[in-house]
């Protein structure tokens, strides 16, 4: 039996030209995880800094190195003494540990607490769009506490995480600003954002203020967090790639310094925010947004389409398997 999978990697720093499907070693699941058979995966922009080098002093130097944050699947095997989840259970779930960027593949492996069980009746492919959203829950929930009522502003508002953003913004009761390019303006407002704004032509001094900013750009962060009111939260999920050590360092004086502090945190997966995701779904507050579907052997295309700009949700890769397992 074939031991071997396909998988997305890059033997160099580069654009999206740099990614190639080859064939590595399947993985076994250890104990406590499950083996998963991919059926998609989204492409996130920490992918993208990822690839081209601009975080090198994160992911080092060492190749061939691997893409891929999130996915959607069926449980194939499971590691010795693990409990909870079955054979056959549809799945999404985010890699994490010391390689968190290998789920571009057939197959991976994951610690039960990592995944959750998809929502019956949603789509697998579909479903690839929602996995990260759970940064939005945590963003809005569990770092800003926001509250009905209250006015918030997304950037990004189109975006993989901006999207769900808008749309828990209004399910919470806020009154929800998104900023987006011309051409998404409608999409953003068909999310359920009271005002959708082009931030190429408004500029942010012309917003107002905001009890709430979620930022998922990370750069204008001293422009952006000028618009808190008082006790006013901003959470941000990025930084300036091209400025990253300066731009975290504003980050942490910020909790010290000035009006506002300014909240940055890189989403951990956890079973109750997946079940969270499944319930927002169930109850229709939710709905995953696919702007396009890519082949596995066109993850670079995906990427290319993400650097652009102009995403609507997000680009999801779909895998197709051969069924012999």
């Amino acid at each position: 039996m074939d031991r071997t999978m396909k998988a997305v990697l890059f033997d160099r720093f580069g654009g999206p030209e740099v990614l190639y499907v080859s064939r590595v070693p399947r993985p076994e699941p250890a104990p406590g995880e499950v083996l998963v058979r991919v059926r998609a995966f989204s492409v996130n922009g920490g992918e993208l800094m990822a690839r081209s080098g601009r975080v090198r002093f994160v992911t080092g130097r060492k190749f061939p190195q691997r893409v891929g944050l999130d996915f959607t699947g069926e449980v194939a095997a499971l590691g010795s003494g693990t409990t909870g989840p079955a054979i056959g259970d549809r799945v999404w779930g985010v890699r994490g540990g010391s390689s968190p960027l290998s789920s571009a593949a057939e197959f991976v492996t994951v610690r039960t607490d990592w995944l959750g069980r998809v929502p019956d009746g949603l789509d697998l492919v579909e479903a690839a769009a929602l996995p990260v959203g759970m940064t939005a829950v945590t963003a809005l929930r569990d770092k800003a506490s926001l509250r009905p009522g209250e006015r918030l502003l997304v950037r990004g508002a189109a975006g993989g995480v901006g999207y769900v953003a808008v749309q828990l913004g209004r399910a919470r009761g806020a009154e929800v600003t998104g900023l987006a390019r011309a051409a998404n303006l409608d999409f953003v407002r068909g999310l359920g954002a009271q005002h959708a704004v082009d931030h190429r032509v408004v500029p942010p001094a012309e917003l107002g203020r905001f009890d709430v900013v979620v930022d998922t750009v990370g750069t204008e962060l001293r422009t952006y967090r000028s618009l808190l009111k008082e006790g006013g939260r901003m959470v941000t999920i990025s930084f300036d790639p091209a400025r990253p050590v300066a731009s975290l360092a504003y980050i942490a004086a910020s909790a010290v310094h000035g009006r506002g502090r300014v909240r940055f945190f890189s989403g951990k997966p956890r079973r109750a925010l997946f079940d969270d995701l499944a319930r927002h779904v169930a109850d229709g507050v939710l709905r995953p947004m696919v702007d396009t579907v890519f082949p596995l052997e066109e993850t670079a295309a995906a990427h290319r389409a993400l650097e652009a700009g102009g995403v609507r949700g997000k680009y999801v890769v779909r895998i197709d398997h051969d069924e012999q397992f």
